[in-house]
Order: C-alpha cells, then structure tokens, then sequence
C-alpha cells in the first residue's frame, strides 16, 4: 500500500533502515524505542493481523525473530532477556495497520519490578493480585 510506512521501508529510498531480511520478512530499529536495540519485525506483504499470515510467513519469522535475539546479544552483554509483541488490531493498540513484531531487549535493572511483563498493556493487571 503506498501510504504504508511499513511498506515505504521497502522502497530503495529507505532501504538503509533495514538491518536484516528473508524472502518474507525485514528488521529494522524501532524510531521510538522502549530499550536500546528495540526492534521492529517486519512482513514484505502488506497484512494488518498475525493471523493473516501463512505456514511459510510463520515459519519464516521464527527464523528472523531468532536471528535478531542472537546478533542483538552479540551487540550487548548486558541484555539478559527480550519481551516479544503484537499489538494486534486497534483496540490492541495498533497505529501502523500493517504487522510487525516488537523485539525488545531487557537488561536487569532497567525496571524496579518487571513480573507481569507483557501484561502491563493494563497497567492494574501487571500485577499477580487477587481480586475480589
């Protein structure tokens, strides 16, 4: 779609944001990172939701989601963990309508308290708390 800016990255004008790619998938930086090295897994085809995906697009992102946790820990010895995400849809959170996967690498320390992790897209659900 032309005013994608997911699949403006593809365009040989911005083809310098690419760190790596697959037949089916690119990696890029994330420009507003959570963590230094954040990254942005990203499909070629133009999909909105991660269940658009077919066998060889999945199989094709574990590839390149390994690939990247592997050259990001060769790039820090301080990362001791990554948190993987989808903002599936709108309500999920989603402004850019095409998928992509955040990689975020963790270092101990960079939060006070990080159990609950990806749970805390609610921040009154991070916690384990039993409610009445």
């Amino acid at each position: 779609m032309k005013d994608c800016l997911f699949c403006k990255v593809q365009e040989a004008n911005y083809k310098k944001e690419i760190v790596k790619e697959n037949d089916h998938f690119f990696a890029t930086r994330d420009s507003f990172p959570v963590t230094e090295l954040h990254t942005l897994i990203i499909p070629k085809r133009h999909i909105q939701s991660y269940f658009e995906m077919n066998q060889d697009e999945i199989n094709s992102i574990n590839q390149i989601l390994n690939q990247q946790r592997n050259e990001i820990l060769s790039l820090d010895e301080n990362i001791t963990a990554f948190n993987i995400g989808i903002n599936d849809g709108k309500d999920a959170g989603q402004s850019i309508h095409h998928l992509h996967v955040h990689l975020i690498p963790r270092r101990k320390g960079d939060m006070e308290n990080p159990q609950g992790g990806v749970r805390g897209v609610i921040p009154a659900k991070q916690k384990y708390v039993k409610r009445n």
